[in-house]
């Protein structure tokens, strides 16, 4: 397809994209505080320097000096083109590429979001209001508390409540069905794809609704009911009760992986605010991703029967490629008849905590369920045990862990490890020299770079800093403080300003995104790694209102000097004159 990616399309999908994920599905991070750290994938190094930030949505290495967004990393580190880069990334969210303006997309992912907000308000305004909706939630044990916090509430019964609401206008119906509350007919008339169902909000990770899931409080099929998928919901990257458990609890242990949303919102009913819930798919590698960057210890939970081990092992399948030393994986199987969400009320909050703490390590249920495929008495058995397994442990990385599974496993069938490691064995072609080469240019390329001269700190230079970590805050800044001030960086400091004020939204990342290519652009990365304080008492909207005062400050100055230079050799113009009067006249009036 032709022409250009409209610098909006950019902007969202930079502002969208989890560069957690992106990077992490190429190496290895780890929890450091607010951010993620690393060996540099760029050099060699022992002491990890390469940090990743997901609140400011951009990568630093402070010992090469390498930087960029998730569409730099990708350019860097998978050797893609810039074009490349943003169809990679905006396939892996499910975002179709518009090119030109005229193919601009229908609707901007704000508005969307303004819908799906109302349409929130408008379910939960209609639960409280319908007595049998709250009666089905008393009877499940949700109390008010409970369904607030989680943003429950009740779509009514007819065919068109959401759509007589909201639906004023064509453009208005075009944004409900592109999130998917209504559904289009044959004959081109609409109507609601929620009716009498208990409505739960499924939220990003800044806390914004981008679809629902409605549970039937009848008989209805089917039970359970997910927006499709949109531009803004993805229901193979999304976890229900996510951004719940990440606003519950600080610093989150573990995380409990269940099946349905009554399950996540009762457990948290009594109080288990670690549980989370696949949003009617298996789990997927991007929810183990997002898991993963959360805690060490995943668990997951389903009920005894058939069924839940059959998912509980497509559950294991999809956790090999993420093991990792330290990460603990466990698997607890629930009396048959019975899920999270009514054995906790039947049995109470210790009784399930019991049961997370006697879950089965995944080596353990690996072997044993393979063992039940096959005959462990006999030779031919505990072979083809191996055989199984072969495939399933070379899904795991290199490392300590599968070294430990392959000698549970030959001392299951029978064979010592370093046979069977032999067996298991297979070249893997990870590209260390390519990359290793292409870091080394990296490191001399930014070295060089880095050597601009702002090793003093400078007013200007602060007052970027601070645009950088806050965007938001330059939105009241009057820029015309900066007028005649000629101070190095100004200029640059001038167009931050204006462009963070023409697009409110954009992001640190967006904005790096921007001066990419520009020669400014290289040591704006620096900047924007600068820990900018998170306190209360810091306001960064101050700060930068100040520095703009301290500039102006310093161009009056300058001003002032150079009048009274002028004064010493009589070369003062009249307006000159009156001018150096006011100012020394100032102080006097203002004492």
């Amino acid at each position: 397809m032709s022409g250009l990616i409209p610098q909006h399309f950019i902007d969202d999908l930079i502002a969208r994209a989890d560069i957690i994920e992106v990077i992490g599905k190429r190496v290895q991070l780890k929890k450091a505080g607010r951010e993620f750290k690393a060996n540099c994938p760029f050099h060699d190094e022992k002491t990890p320097s390469f940090t990743v930030s997901p609140a400011k949505g951009f990568y630093h290495c402070f010992g090469c000096g390498a930087h960029g967004t998730a569409l730099g990393f990708l350019m860097e580190y998978d050797h893609m083109s810039f074009v490349e880069a943003v169809e990679n990334l905006a396939s892996s969210m499910g975002i179709e590429v518009p090119r030109d303006e005229s193919q601009r997309p229908a609707h901007r992912y704000d508005e969307l979001f303004e819908l799906l907000a109302k349409v929130e308000r408008y379910y939960q305004a209609n639960l409280r209001n319908n007595d049998a909706a709250k009666d089905y939630l008393k009877a499940r044990g949700i109390d008010g508390a409970t369904a607030k916090r989680f943003g429950i509430g009740y779509a009514s019964a007819g065919w068109s409540t959401v759509l007589d609401k909201f639906g004023k206008s064509n453009e208005i119906i075009e944004r409900l069905l592109a999130v998917g509350l209504v559904i289009r007919k044959d004959n081109a008339s609409h109507y609601d794809r929620f009716r009498d169902r208990i409505m739960f909000p499924i939220r990003d990770a800044r806390g914004r609704c981008i679809g629902f899931g409605g549970r039937v409080i009848g008989d209805q099929e089917p039970k359970y009911l997910n927006s499709p998928e949109t531009v803004l919901f993805h229901k193979g990257r999304e976890l229900y009760g996510l951004y719940e458990a990440r606003q519950a609890i600080r610093n989150i242990e573990m995380l409990v992986v269940v099946e349905g949303y009554m399950d996540v919102v009762g457990l948290a009913r009594h109080g288990i605010e670690f549980a989370v819930a696949t949003l009617g798919t298996a789990t997927s590698d991007d929810h183990l991703t997002r898991l993963f960057r959360l805690t060490e210890e995943v668990i997951f939970c389903f009920d005894g029967d058939s069924a839940g081990r059959a998912a509980a092992w497509r559950a294991l399948e999809a956790t090999l490629p993420q093991i990792r030393e330290g990460r603990q994986i466990r698997f607890v199987f629930l009396p048959e008849g019975q899920d999270p969400d009514s054995f906790i009320r039947d049995n109470g909050a210790k009784a399930f905590e019991g049961a997370l703490a006697e879950g089965v390590p995944l080596s353990d249920f690996l072997v044993r369920e393979l063992a039940l495929k096959v005959d462990m008495d006999s030779v031919d058995g505990r072979a083809r045990l191996a055989e199984l397994a072969k495939p399933l442990v070379q899904r795991i990385p290199q490392g300590v862990y599968r070294e430990l599974l392959t000698e549970r496993l030959a001392e299951a069938v029978g064979l010592s490890a370093s046979k069977l490691h032999a067996l298991f064995s297979k070249d893997q072609e990870t590209g260390r020299g390519q990359r290793y080469a292409r870091g080394i240019a990296g490191i001399r390329s930014a070295r060089s770079q880095l050597q601009s001269g702002v090793s003093k700190p400078s007013v200007v230079r602060r007052a970027i800093t601070l645009l950088l970590n806050n965007p938001e805050a330059g939105q009241a800044l009057d820029v015309e403080k900066l007028a005649g001030v000629t101070r190095p960086g100004t200029d640059l400091l001038r167009e931050l300003i204006e462009t963070v004020q023409a697009d409110p939204k954009l992001t640190t990342a967006g904005i790096l995104e921007r001066w990419r290519n520009r020669e400014e652009g290289r040591h704006l990365g620096k900047l924007a790694a600068v820990e900018i304080p998170d306190d209360e008492d810091f306001d960064a909207s101050a700060e930068l209102e100040h520095s703009l005062d301290q500039l102006a400050a310093y161009r009056q100055r300058e001003r002032m000097d150079n009048l009274v230079k002028k004064e010493g050799l009589s070369s003062l113009s009249e307006a000159e004159r009156a001018e150096l009067r006011e100012h020394r006249r100032g102080p006097e009036m203002s004492g």
